[in-house]
């Protein structure tokens, strides 16, 4: 043979061996090729093949695709856990003691402040704004049993004077400087006299009382005056 019908001898051979591939690539797929299809998973479900049973509240949908049968069970409904009950408020112990402490202190701020009220109330009463304190009494100077003498005692802005009317008489006034007085409240401090003997001469001195202080003023020529250290 030459070598042209050599080569036109391989041409058709490889041109009836591509004729033969087209035929078989457009043979239509066989039922084996149809039914291992189905063996996929998921199976790919055409719409023609679809059919749906009746939901009902007793069964689940079933779908059926071709010859199988595919049911569709939904989840479990979920039981709900029992919540534990709340727990009980527990009262502390101490709380009975610590509102009888606290009712008890109030109580007795109140009744401090009533008493406190009270008190300046009966003094505003008996003593007046500023406090003033009066007595007559007997000490020598110029004076008697018919006319003792007059002694006033004043708290004037927390300064004690006191003015002594010797048998009376006004025109003879004597003023003594008493002491003068610090604190909270002084100003309505009430002053009063009181005589006695404190050095037993005879003589009947006088005595300045503030509250719990006691100054001593000693008689002597006729007046008095301020207790010297040592008497």
């Amino acid at each position: 043979m030459t070598r042209e019908q050599i080569a036109n001898h391989a041409y058709r051979r490889r041109a009836s061996a591509t004729s033969e591939d087209l035929r078989q690539y457009r043979q239509p797929t066989t039922q084996a090729d149809d039914d291992s299809y189905d063996d996929v998973w998921p199976p790919v479900l055409p719409t023609s093949a679809r059919r749906y049973q009746s939901v009902t509240t007793e069964q689940p949908p079933v779908i059926f695709s071709g010859k199988r049968k595919y049911v569709l069970h939904g989840s479990p409904p979920q039981q709900r856990q029992p919540q534990p009950p709340p727990p009980k408020k527990r009262h502390h112990l101490f709380l009975p003691v610590i509102f009888g402490m606290l009712a008890m202190l109030a109580l007795w701020l109140g009744g401090a402040l009533l008493i406190t009220w009270w008190n300046t109330n009966q003094d505003d009463i008996h003593y007046g704004r500023p406090r003033t304190y009066q007595t007559d009494f007997v000490v020598g100077h110029s004076d008697g049993s018919d006319r003792p003498s007059h002694f006033i005692a004043i708290n004037y802005h927390r300064h004690v004077e006191i003015i002594e009317f010797p048998g009376g008489d006004t025109s003879k006034a004597r003023i003594y400087q008493g002491p003068d007085l610090y604190g909270d409240g002084q100003d309505l401090a009430v002053v009063t006299l009181t005589f006695t003997d404190v050095n037993g001469d005879g003589k009947v001195d006088m005595i300045i009382n503030v509250g719990s202080a006691h100054i001593v003023f000693i008689n002597d020529n006729g007046q008095f005056r301020a207790q010297k250290p040592g008497e």
